[in-house]
């Protein structure tokens, strides 16, 4: 399916619904190709191969932890 940019931003439930299908979406901005959503219910384009997955898996804390603790506030006592 081809759609527009202001599709995009004005019926996005539309293209839900195609992705929902398996179909794929190619979003155009004044007339040319700028984007193409891809639904990801399709097993081709599910990958495990990347080198990032499982990066973590050997910290004892969890990645929402350690993300906790980053985001926490700093004193910084004069």
């Amino acid at each position: 399916m081809i759609a527009t940019a202001k599709d995009l931003r004005f019926n996005i439930s539309m293209l839900f619904d195609t992705l929902n299908k398996g179909e794929d979406v190619v979003i155009t901005y004044r007339g040319k190709a700028k984007a193409k959503l891809i639904a990801t219910n399709q097993k081709e384009n599910c990958k495990k191969e990347d080198i990032a997955f499982g990066i973590w898996k050997d910290r004892d804390k969890s990645v929402d932890e350690i993300v906790r603790d980053m985001r926490k506030g700093r004193r910084f006592d004069i």
